[in-house]
């Protein structure tokens, strides 16, 4: 039971003074009701109050809800806290929706016996004393709830026995006239069967629909004229949220009455907002109301908006999809495929809604200030009238990397279709640059994965021609990232591996990097990677340029198991398989060497292959016609340099390594004697 008050609680009594003034500086000379209706409140002898959990209506104060139609937090809280003064300040229409929760709280005896409390309820019975309505409820609260609860169960009973169009009923004897008339006509008990009556015939339809939504006329509840009795009755009984939502449908934008239980959630939340975030976790546990859950997170959103850190919409999104649950991440998935499918998404849509908080928070963090140096650093003709985004702010990375996978599982894993204008401020983020920080290192790292899984992005020969910029800037920073950010793995090894997986046409080792990086498993065809190929062997890295420039990248210090990621051992050994060094006879004999001499435990697993695979190098030719086309083998003297000298000034590691490098050296000698 979510929608309970705690009496108990409440602050402390203000002063008659006090209160007098507030009334008096409201100026709102409450009207009384005639002479003839102003009774005192009657406590009828026949029984106390079933201590029944009661929904508090609410009074929204700065969101700008019509007056009356429903209440907010201000109201809700003031409820909570018996915070008489707050209580004292509604208006009338706002007060005549608490009054079955004021009056219930004047009837009942008070666990608190102090003077304090002693003093609000007469403050509240004062309050009270000019209503009307209050002697009704009064009425309401005084049956015997007892019998009452007895005799519903049996109606229950019976219902489900004869089914839902059964005329018998044991709440009520067989009406003389139409339900409004008989309701007029009746008193206090026989108005609460009636209700009670009616509302059971609705919970029966609704358990034989099987879940399925239906209109059922309701001559009492759809009469205008009743409808505050009717609500009083309701909230003198329960509201429930969880059956709500458990009885909810699994996808609640896609119906009528999926909109209305969404409606119905949303606004008992904004009046007790603390709730909110229990009620989202319902939606979750029972996927069912998708649409629910993203409107409170919005509602939460707004609340709660940070500049800087990630919104709770991105975490709670993100979590959806790339959580270890399979059936939340397939229940949210279809809603957004369902959204998609409308043929018109208005505002009102949830997902409408959604998509157009995330697009002001990524427009938020884009850097304002255009870079007029990037033509020149990146020395390749550009048109003048390319917009580019630049300096990414370092507060902003974090938040941006999280949109980023955001929009990566919305894409991969639940199929959205970005707009001209999503696809075009996402490119505008990835093609930023950012601070040479660790978290600006991850960040490239996925926007580049982002480009390739996704290359639809760009789409026009200026968006094609940004990217190639935004590449031949990683292609001149990285070494700068790696020494400022210290980072060992950074984006330039990744740079290079990819352009060596598209000159050998690896095109699913690409596709096994790009959703190892960015954390989650994406379809990506290998069609899509065509262009980008083009790209990469053609504009940016042909396989001379990738040659030469892997030799020039430092060894990893201190190499070992415990460094993860894209290393430049990586890019050595596709090359090194390719064939690339001897093809273009670049040496890579010192590279190696020197990154032998740079190891430590635990052994790090590319070591033997790069080993293996630099001895077969060295041995056979890269082809028949050219034998000589050959790495060049460690010296001697390097060998021996590793064993001898100061102790201690290589590794135990780096020993084994040379030992073995030489016996496979040799092994491999012998098997190829013949051929040699």
């Amino acid at each position: 039971m979510l929608w309970k008050g705690h009496w108990k609680q409440h602050d402390p009594t203000p002063s008659r003074v006090k209160w007098r003034e507030l009334r008096r500086r409201k100026g709102r000379g409450r009207a009384r009701a005639p002479l003839r209706h102003r009774r005192r409140l009657r406590v009828s002898s026949r029984s106390q109050p079933s201590s029944q959990s009661s929904t508090v209506a609410d009074r929204s104060q700065t969101q700008g809800m019509n007056e009356g139609a429903a209440s907010g937090p201000f109201a809700f809280e003031a409820m909570q806290k018996v915070d008489v003064v707050r209580l004292a300040s509604l208006s009338d229409p706002e007060l005549r929706l608490l009054l079955p929760c004021l009056v219930r709280m004047a009837l009942c005896a008070p666990a608190d016996q102090s003077q304090s409390w002693a003093q609000d309820k007469k403050l509240i019975l004062r309050l009270l004393s000019g209503v009307e309505a209050v002697n009704s409820i009064v009425a309401l609260l005084s049956v015997d709830f007892h019998a009452l609860e007895q005799d519903a169960s049996k109606e229950q009973q019976l219902r489900h026995k004869l089914g839902g169009g059964s005329g018998e009923s044991i709440l009520v004897s067989q009406l003389q006239h139409g339900l409004t008339l008989e309701f007029e006509h009746s008193d206090s008990p026989r108005r609460l069967r009636l209700v009670l009556s009616e509302l059971l015939a609705i919970m029966n339809k609704v358990s034989e629909s099987s879940g399925e939504f239906f209109f059922k006329s309701s001559e009492l509840f759809e009469s205008p004229v009743y409808l505050e009795e009717a609500a009083d009755v309701l909230c003198i009984l329960q509201a429930v949220c969880r059956g709500l939502i458990k009885n909810g449908e699994r996808q609640d934008e896609e119906s009528l009455g999926g909109r209305r239980r969404t409606d119905a959630l949303r606004f008992l939340c904004k009046m007790n907002p603390s709730q909110a975030l229990k009620v989202r976790g319902m939606v979750v546990e029972e996927c069912h109301l998708p649409g629910l859950g993203v409107a409170l997170t919005l509602d939460h959103t707004k609340n709660e908006a940070s500049e800087d850190g990630v919104s709770d919409l991105v975490c709670f999104v993100s979590g959806l999809l790339l959580g270890t649950n399979a059936k939340v991440r397939t229940w949210f998935g279809t809603f957004i495929r369902n959204g998609q499918q409308r043929k018109r998404e208005t505002s009102s849509s949830v997902l409408w809604q959604m998509r157009r908080q995330l697009l002001l928070e990524l427009m938020g963090i884009l850097p304002t200030v255009r870079s007029t140096r990037i033509v020149e650093e990146a020395d390749v003709e550009m048109e003048p009238n390319v917009s580019v985004y630049s300096g990414l702010k370092e507060e902003h990375v974090v938040k941006a990397s999280a949109l980023l996978r955001l929009y990566c599982a919305l894409m991969g894993i639940a199929g959205l279709k970005p707009t001209e204008e999503e696809a075009e401020q996402l490119l505008q983020l990835m093609t930023s640059r950012p601070p040479a920080t660790p978290a600006g290192v991850r960040f490239v790292s996925l926007s580049f994965c982002m480009l390739l899984a996704f290359s639809t992005l760009v789409s026009t020969p200026e968006q094609e021609q940004l990217m190639v910029v935004w590449l031949s800037w990683m292609i001149k920073e990285e070494a700068y990232f790696e020494s400022t950010s210290g980072v060992s793995a950074s984006f330039g090894e990744m740079l290079l591996l990819v352009a060596m997986y598209f000159h050998s046409n690896q095109l699913s080792a690409i596709i096994d990097l790009v959703c190892s990086t960015l954390g989650m498993k994406i379809v990506i065809k290998p069609s899509s990677l065509s262009r980008m190929k083009t790209v990469f062997t053609q504009e940016i890295f042909t396989e001379q340029v990738v040659t030469a420039h892997a030799v020039r990248v430092p060894v990893t210090s201190n190499l070992s198991a415990n460094i993860t990621g894209f290393l430049p051992i990586h890019c050595i050994y596709q090359l090194l398989r390719s064939r690339s060094f001897t093809k273009h006879k670049v040496s890579i004999k010192d590279w190696i060497y020197r990154q032998l001499c740079e190891t430590s435990i635990p052994l790090h697993p590319q070591l033997l292959p790069l080993i293996d695979v630099y001895i077969n190098s060295i041995l056979t030719p890269a082809s028949k016609s050219n034998p000589e086309a050959t790495n060049q083998p460690v010296t001697e003297q390097e060998i021996l340099s590793i064993f001898q000298g100061v102790i201690g000034r290589f590794s135990i590691t780096a020993q084994l390594l040379v030992l073995y490098y030489i016996l496979s050296y040799e092994e491999a000698l012998l098997a190829n004697t013949k051929t040699l």
